[in-house]
Order: structure tokens, then C-alpha cells, then sequence
């Protein structure tokens, strides 16, 4: 079998890394370079060491052309810069982990919002995609089956919090472990960006949708998870939600229901998204977990690979939590 070419921009942070240890294990995937300014030389294995044994490579500071796809792991606004510059060949795919092309807008590019559960077919014919944020992820993922059925009456509000990969590698006052161990802390209430990116979608499936959505994120004293809490007003009962929710994810294999409370442990380090439902009286808590790193990063920018070139949607990423 002839082997993807590719590419990535920003290989040394976490999203990166994370993308690399996906990839060197992707049975349809050949590594053509790891791009990266600051580290152009070293081994990425110096710099990802758990990758010791496993790739030989080296960063580098030049684009080779011949790729059949290119990541961008990148700070948000240089995406948008790698994209002028480049001027990647019609037939290279791209898939961009910043926020930049997320936000549907007229642009020479033509990105399409890479979350497989709404834009399955969308993705499968695009050649340019716009990795989802990784609360936005959990939180559509929670309000799709709903939207879908234009069952968002009442205000939603949203309280999630996430682990301290989330910050990104750059080391800031409230990523330092001193600060951030032992701590929880409120941080964007209101205003998050990804706000933007969920009310697009909802916007896509029930249009009109006025209510307020209300999101409280928080930090949490933990590596790597998000669990987001949602709790909104509907007069359907708990049986028919739970059946509207099975028949909604029922062909998308990284999305499950839970009948039993959920936590972070069962889905961090694989690219599952877990829900769970519980009502009482006419309120309804809606409970997501993800990996911010998998799921709501790296993972679902290698699903949106498979996609992209009509592979299993699956490959590479039969991945297990592990349990302690």
C-alpha cells in the first residue's frame, strides 16, 4: 500500500507530540518531515522522549514538497501566515489545529469545520479543514442530538474544566506547576472563544436558536481531560432523550452513552467522546469527557485524516484509557 506523505508544522508542542505519537504508529502514514524553527536539528526524540526507540527523525526548518497532507500545530494566527506563505499545491490536504479558518468566513481557502459527528460527508470531499477547539468538541458533541431535533428551548449553561495541557507548552503564571497543582481556578466566564465555534453549529441544525449560552470554564489541577457539565430545560422524559441521543451517534464510532455516571479516566489517552444523561423534574445535565489532547486535538485531526483519503474513520486510533 502506497503510504500518506506527511507534514508538520509546530511538531514541538504538545498538540504535536501528540500528533507525532498517533502518527508513527499509523499503519497508512509515512513521516516526510517535522517542522519546527525553534528545535530545527535536534532529534524529536530529544525534545517528545517518550518517542525514544520510536523515530529517528529530526526536526527541521524546510518544507519539503512532496506531502499528500500537512498538519498545522501552530499559535493561533500563524496558520493563517503558513497559509500565505506556502502556497501548498492544490492536491496537498491541510488540517489546521489553530482557531483560525474555524469561524465560517469568505476566504481563498475554503476550510471546512472538521467535527466528524456534524460534517462527516463535508469533510470526505474537502481539502482544507479547520480542526475543532477542544471545549467546543465536548460541548457540541453534548447539544447535537438536540439541535438536531430543534429541542433547545431554554438557556444552556456550561460548566467545564480541563487540564493544564490545554495552555499549551509555553510556560505562563497559571500553567507553572507551583500555581497550578492543588488549585482550581475560573478563567474566560462568559466570553470563551469557542463560544463562537458552538453556536455555528447549533446555529447550522436549529436555526434561530436565541437563548443564552452561558459557559463558566474552568482550570483544573489535573494533566490532561476536560469534563464539561450542561444543563438546560426540556419537557421530553429521560427515555426518549436517551434514544434520540443512540440514534444520533449511532454511526460514529468515537461517541458513546453511558448509562452510568462518567469521569475522566475512561476516556483520557483515546479519542472516545463518553455522555451522560439525568433528569429531574424538567432540568437536564448533560455530562461530556474528551482528551483535550485526543478528541478535542490530535485525535480527531488523525479521524479527520482517515476521512480526507476514504480511509476506515478508526485507523490509528483504537486507542485505551488506561484505567489507574
Amino acid at each position: 500500500m502506497t503510504k500518506l506523505r506527511v507534514g508538520i508544522f509546530g511538531g514541538a508542542g504538545y498538540t504535536g507530540g501528540e500528533l507525532l505519537r498517533l502518527l508513527v504508529f499509523h499503519p497508512a502514514v509515512e513521516l516526510a518531515f517535522v517542522h519546527s524553527k525553534s528545535q530545527a536539528g535536534k532529534l524529536v526524540s530529544d525534545v517528545h522522549t517518550d518517542l525514544l526507540g520510536e523515530l529517528s527523525q529530526r526536526f527541521t526548518d524546510q518544507v519539503l514538497p512532496d506531502i499528500d497532507v500537512v498538519f498545522l500545530c501552530v499559535a493561533h494566527g500563524e496558520a493563517k501566515k503558513i497559509m500565505a506563505e506556502e502556497n501548498f499545491r492544490a492536491s496537498v490536504k491541510v488540517i489546521d489545529l489553530s482557531r483560525d479558518f474555524r469561524i465560517r468566513q469568505e476566504d481563498e481557502h475554503g476550510f471546512v469545520y472538521g467535527l466528524p459527528e456534524l460534517h462527516k460527508k463535508e469533510i470526505a470531499k474537502a481539502s482544507r479543514i479547520a480542526n475543532p477547539g477542544c471545549f467546543a468538541t465536548a460541548i457540541q458533541l453534548a447539544l447535537l442530538p438536540l439541535a438536531r431535533h430543534k429541542l433547545l428551548r431554554s438557556d444552556v449553561f456550561i460548566s467545564c474544566i480541563t487540564g493544564s495541557t490545554g495552555a499549551g507548552q509555553a510556560l505562563s503564571e497559571t500553567s507553572h506547576f507551583s500555581r497550578r497543582q492543588n488549585n482550581h481556578s475560573v478563567y474566560k466566564p462568559f466570553v470563551h472563544e469557542h463560544l463562537a465555534e458552538i453556536g455555528q453549529s447549533i446555529g447550522k441544525l436549529q436555526p434561530g436558536f436565541e437563548h443564552a449560552t452561558v459557559m463558566i470554564p474552568q482550570r483544573g489541577s489535573f494533566t490532561r481531560g476536560i469534563l464539561a457539565s450542561i444543563s438546560l430545560k426540556t419537557t421530553v422524559d429521560a427515555e426518549s432523550l436517551r434514544e434520540l441521543f443512540e440514534s444520533y451517534y449511532a454511526t460514529h464510532p468515537f461517541v458513546h452513552l453511558s448509562a452510568k455516571a462518567i469521569e475522566l479516566k475512561q476516556v483520557v489517552n483515546t479519542n472516545k467522546c463518553l455522555l451522560y444523561l439525568e433528569k429531574y423534574n424538567d432540568q437536564l445535565m448533560i455530562v461530556s469527557v474528551i482528551d483535550n489532547l485526543l478528541k478535542g486535538a490530535s485525535g480527531q485531526a488523525v479521524q479527520n485524516m482517515n476521512l480526507l483519503f476514504g480511509l476506515p474513520e478508526t485507523t490509528g486510533l483504537k486507542l485505551k484509557a488506561s484505567a489507574f
